[in-house]
Formats: C-alpha cells, structure tokens, sequence
C-alpha cells in the first residue's frame, strides 16, 4: 500500500492549497471536513489508477484500489445525498482525468499539458468549497482561482527547470519570462499581493542557478505554498 501512497510534494500542495483557499473564501462549515475526506480518498484512488494504465498491470494495484475506493462510496454518498449539485463539479473533472488517462496510457506524464490538466482539475475544487462554505463574492473566488491556477502553472515551469530540464537555458528562460508575465498580471488581477509574485518570480530566477536537489525542492516549495495562503489571508482580504 505505501508506494501507492503518492510522495510529491508539489501535489499534495496542489491538493490542499485550492481547499484552503475555497474555505478562505466562504465560511468553514462541517460539510468541508468530509468534502476534504472525500477529495483526499479521490486522489488516492486515481494515483494507483493512472499507474495502472501507465504499466498494464491492474492486478497489482487491485488492493489500494479497493482500499481507497470503498472508503470513498461512503463519503461520496453522503456528499451527494446533502448536496446534489456537487455531481457537477464530478462532471467537469472528467475530461481534464482523460488527459491525464491518455498521457499515463502513452507513458509521457511529465507532459506539460498533462501537468497543466492537473492543475486545473486541482484548482476547480475551491468552487464546490467556496459554494457548500456559503460563500457570497464570486469575483473573489474567481480570482483565487486564477491565482491558484498561475501559481501552480509557474510552479512546473520552475520544478522542470531544476530536474528535467535543468540543463536547457530556453527552458530556463521561459520559466523566467513565465514569472516576470504572472507578475505584471498580478498587478492588475491582485495587487495587494505583488510581494508575493516577486518572491515567486525570484525564486524561478535564482534556485535553479543554485544546483538545488529535486527533494529540497519539493519540500522548499511547501513553504511558498503556505507564503501564499498566509499572504491571501492577510493582504487580499
């Protein structure tokens, strides 16, 4: 069961960031703890799904697959019984889980565009949060998603430059450029939080150039995710 127990550390960043900020964008209520369970049981169940498909063998993860999904049935059903509308939330993740079904069944994970359906499909959870949270600004959370979106988008541009692509300068470049585009649309979509987008822009120039690991990376970049929740919390609201 432990290696179908994903361990990247961007991922789980992207699974419980989009949450947090839903939740900053409405009220806590209850409903968000097993929204959360079930969110969380979801991303458990399709890691060893897409790994499936990726290596043909599904009767080797047939145990987590049955683990994860039967703890899931429960929490899915009652989120369902007490919010039908979240059944359309289920829809719009469907075609963005077909890109990443196609690209694990071609073995070509580490696509951008597969990185990028992700993201989105990560990021789209802060609608159903915002909406079970009663929360009343949608020009707020529209923008919270944008943000999540940009933020999560320049973060696989920047982790390609420091493993993958580490020796290949136009990448590099374009991961800068990247950056320097965020930041200047941040000035127009969330000024209240430029210093946060510099940080993140300096990050993209700098870290690279250091010979950073992939696994100080990865931890590294838990810390930006939550300079950028706490600077949500503090400087947009």
């Amino acid at each position: 069961m432990k290696k179908y127990i994903p361990n990247q550390h961007g991922a789980w960043a992207m699974l419980v960031l989009p949450f947090l900020l839903g939740v900053a964008a409405s009220k806590g209520q209850f409903i968000h703890i097993p929204l959360f369970i079930c969110w969380l049981l979801i991303y458990l169940f399709s890691f060893p799904l897409l790994q499936a498909v990726k290596t043909r063998r599904f009767a080797r993860v047939a145990g987590p697959l049955k683990v994860y999904g039967i703890l899931l049935v429960p929490f899915a059903l009652y989120l369902v019984i007490v919010q039908p509308v979240l059944l359309g939330f289920v829809l719009l993740l469907l075609p963005l889980f077909a890109v990443n079904l196609y690209y694990a069944r071609t073995k070509n994970e580490r696509a951008l565009l597969n990185d990028i359906a992700a993201i989105v499909a990560f990021c789209l959870v802060i609608y159903p949060v915002f909406y079970v949270g009663r929360g009343e600004s949608w020009q707020a959370v529209n923008e919270l998603f944008v943000l999540a979106v940009l933020y999560f988008t320049g973060t696989a541009f920047y982790v390609k430059t420091v493993i993958r692509e580490r020796n290949n300068p136009r990448f590099y470049y374009g991961s800068v450029g990247y950056h320097l585009l965020f930041t200047a649309a941040g000035l127009f979509l969330f000024p209240s939080l430029l210093v946060p987008l510099l940080i993140l822009l300096l990050r993209a120039a700098i870290l690279p150039r250091t010979g950073i690991t992939a696994k100080r990376t990865g931890i590294i970049e838990i810390g930006f995710s939550v300079m950028l929740y706490v600077s949500v919390l503090v400087l947009y609201f």
